[in-house]
């Protein structure tokens, strides 16, 4: 699918420019790639994103937006990819996406009251030259003292289902965060948009 800004391709990029791909079906990802107001379209990468044995949080999250952005490239030889995935951290213990209600309530349990890392990695690969470029952005979210009940309450009011540590900060999610600290508040939600306009306009794209 392809989105457009109010702009067309040929007068965003002109005739010979690239195509821009976001290597994700996140509803997340691709209201954020909008608001740049570029056009885009978006490929779901086939990835496995289990950690490797030893692997960091950190690590996991870079490796894992460098495999999506190479998994749609084969698809896409010509474009300009983007490939994204982020990873929470508590403690020693990595948090990815519960995808049931059950995993929910534990994650959500086992932070509140604690401080959670969310390693949030951006690559953006162009297929046409082999150019790729990846830089992760951090951001530590300290959660509040919540009962069983504020947790079953948010669970059903929002189902995070789908997003690592089980909340959603650009929603309900803010009421069970104390403090937010990091580099970018758009990485919290799932693409890093700081990072990206210094890639792209490393790779030509206009933006303004």
């Amino acid at each position: 699918m392809i989105y457009i800004s109010g702009i067309t391709v040929k007068e965003a990029y002109g005739m010979n420019s690239q195509p821009l791909v976001l290597a994700s079906t996140s509803i997340y990802r691709r209201e954020l790639l909008d608001r740049l107001q570029i056009p885009f379209q978006t490929a779901a990468p086939d990835v496995d994103e289990t950690p490797l044995p030893g692997e960091s949080a950190k690590q996991t999250s870079w490796r894992l937006s460098r495999e999506k952005a190479r998994a749609v490239a084969t698809n896409y030889p010509d474009a300009l990819i983007i490939g994204s995935d982020q990873v929470a951290l508590l403690g020693e213990q990595q948090m990815g996406k519960p995808l049931t209600h059950d995993n929910a309530v534990c994650q959500l349990r086992a932070m509140r009251g604690k401080s959670v890392i969310f390693y949030t990695a951006l690559t953006l690969l162009n297929a046409r030259t082999g150019e790729m470029q990846t830089e992760v952005a951090e951001n530590r979210i300290s959660f509040r003292e919540l009962s069983d009940n504020e947790i079953e309450s948010y669970l059903h009011k929002e189902q995070p289902y789908h997003c690592a540590g089980s909340a959603k900060s650009e929603g309900l999610g803010i009421t069970l965060i104390s403090r937010m600290e990091g580099d970018d508040p758009n990485a919290l939600i799932g693409l890093p948009l700081i990072l990206l306009v210094d890639m792209l306009k490393k790779q030509g794209v206009p933006i303004l």
